[in-house]
């Protein structure tokens, strides 16, 4: 196979799948939304499988009605996905969203929010990761990372056979950190800040956005250095977040104004 040949195959899946977020990001989409939603819904199924889903009503309704209060406020098409939502059993303080309408709270996140507002801001920025199509941009990331050293290993092979799983091995890393990684703070970002608007639009306090990452940072969750973290580190989430009250300050308000007042408690 021919570098030409090779880069001539990596330019025709950049040109076929181009789209934008909400924001206007361009964002480059080699997979379908249906490939995304059956990947996540198997992705769902096994985690039900695994035993570990909270057999609790009290923090299943709880996560639900945070969960349905946020949903109500996507816009289409994603308000209108079948979603499903859940509580694992885990002492990790995480959550998730897949694609095709799944949501999983694990039993860890109860411990680091102390209130729905806090929860909301978790469970906000993982709708918003949906809403922005961030796993399906991964994932095409991923295929021309690989594709873009199937390149560079023809190159290599071509310029000094003798030196190129060395020649690979840097450019593989190259790839890790340079661009896998950016990307995927990128996508940490805007979720954070796409969440808050949303979590405000729902009716609950963006402000607990920021004080939810303060007590994250004070329990270690998110620790380690930024450049290689696929997230942001915790005190520039902060600040993130802080100066995305400006915005989403009135939305709450007009929540407010409104009617939409979510009363759920766990």
């Amino acid at each position: 196979m021919t570098i030409r040949t090779v880069f001539m195959a990596a330019l025709a899946l950049v040109l076929q799948g181009c789209a934008t977020t909400p924001t206007g990001r361009s964002q480059v989409m080699l997979v379908d939304e249906r490939q995304m939603s059956d990947l996540g819904a198997q992705a769902f199924s096994q985690l039900r499988s695994g035993g570990r889903v909270s057999s609790d009503a009290r923090q299943q309704r709880y996560v639900r009605c945070i969960a349905d209060s946020l949903i109500a406020q996507l816009p289409d098409p994603w308000r209108g996905l079948p979603w499903e939502v859940e509580v694992f059993i885990d002492d990790t303080p995480n959550a998730f969203a897949l694609p095709g309408g799944k949501v999983g709270v694990n039993t860890g996140m109860f411990v680091v929010a102390e209130d729905a507002d806090q929860l909301a801001a978790v469970v906000g920025h993982e709708l918003a990761h949906v809403m922005y199509r961030h796993g399906a941009e991964r994932f095409s990331q991923q295929i021309l990372a690989q594709t873009g050293l199937t390149v560079a290993a023809v190159a290599a092979n071509a310029k000094a056979p003798e030196n190129s799983q060395l020649i690979l091995g840097a450019l593989g890393a190259g790839a890790q950190i340079g661009v896998l990684l950016p990307f995927s703070r990128k996508h940490e970002t805007e979720a954070d800040l796409e969440g808050q608007r949303l979590m405000a639009r729902a009716g609950f306090d963006p402000a607990a956005a920021v004080t939810l990452w303060q007590r994250m940072q004070q329990s270690g969750g998110g620790s380690g250095p930024t450049w290689m973290s696929t997230h942001p580190n915790p005190q520039g989430r902060i600040n993130q977040l802080n100066q995305g009250l400006a915005a989403a300050r009135p939305e709450f308000e007009r929540a407010h104004a409104e009617g939409r007042l979510p009363s759920c408690r766990l």
